[in-house]
């Protein structure tokens, strides 16, 4: 089955465009998540809206939008209404700029989007849309209006298509300063520095993806496989033991370089985990 567009619009720069689409690059329904239930009969709740001044239930048809002007007094705004704001980046990403990508601090990156054209006809704009962007070493910033807000992207090639990044405004990006202003600076003895980097180059390696694991859900589908069989919950620790406090921070960079000769390099991991919905053989609520 084809993908389903999350977006649809055009692609322009300058006086060249072409249609495109936008998919969703990344995905959480893999992840195991659940219902919340009646504890006494086991079954589903139903949310409910319940209006806050009569506590009556409210019929879905009933259910609209407001904007709060004064404190519990809201000004009704109708999707109809909505609809009326068709700005450029409602159906067009017009490429703005370029910037260098290091330029971009990676707090402001948000969301991923594959990018691809829509029609044979567009494909030849798309590509040299697409080859200006990679030939240059920049990525493109433009606009599109996603569930009724206007968000930067920036655009990089990748592959034979276009990966659309969300950018973050600035006032959404918390300043750090405040979060790290008690951190004193202190000047390192040469060996500790020495040590440290040692300790990094042994540990050296290519970023593969596919060789992270996550322990979370794979004990959290084991207790599922566990309660589903009606076993005992067993508890479900990770081997490794709890980081003990560091008293002597020389001994414990030297203690860890020679703890790095002794271990052998683990076999690669063939073990790949089944969905939650499959190894459980059951619904666990997406």
């Amino acid at each position: 089955m084809a993908p389903r567009a999350y977006w649809k619009g055009y692609l322009k720069l300058s006086l060249v465009s072409c249609p495109i689409a936008l998919y969703p690059a990344a995905s959480s329904s893999e992840r195991v998540s659940f219902n919340r239930v009646n504890k006494k009969t086991g079954n589903r709740l139903k949310q409910q809206n319940v209006d806050s001044e009569t506590g009556e239930p409210v019929d879905r048809d009933d259910v609209g939008r407001g904007y709060e002007v004064a404190k519990g007094q809201y000004l009704q705004v109708e999707d109809e209404e909505l609809e009326k704001i068709q700005i450029e980046s409602t159906h067009t990403i017009e490429i703005d700029s370029f910037v260098p990508r290091a330029e971009i601090d990676d707090r402001y990156l948000d969301s991923p989007y594959y990018v691809a054209p829509t029609d044979q006809v567009g494909q030849e704009a798309f590509a040299v849309i697409r080859d200006a962007i990679r030939d240059r070493g920049m990525v493109g910033l433009g606009r599109v209006v996603l569930t009724r807000r206007e968000r930067v992207v920036m655009l990089e090639a990748f592959e034979k298509g276009l990966l659309a990044t969300s950018l973050r405004y600035a006032y959404e990006v918390r300043d750090a300063g405040a979060y790290f202003e008690e951190i004193p600076e202190l000047k390192l003895p040469k060996e500790m520095s020495e040590l440290a980097g040692h300790i990094i180059q042994t540990k050296a390696a290519h970023f593969d993806p596919k060789k992270f694991e996550d322990h979370y859900e794979n004990a959290l589908v084991e207790l599922l496989r566990q309660k589903q069989a009606g076993r005992a919950i067993a508890p479900i620790r990770d081997e490794a033991p709890t980081p003990q406090r560091v008293i002597n921070l020389m001994d414990a960079l030297r203690a860890s370089i020679g703890a790095q000769a002794e271990k052998k390099p683990a076999a690669p991991s063939t073990k790949v985990r089944a969905p939650a919905r499959t190894a459980t053989k059951r619904k666990t609520g997406r």
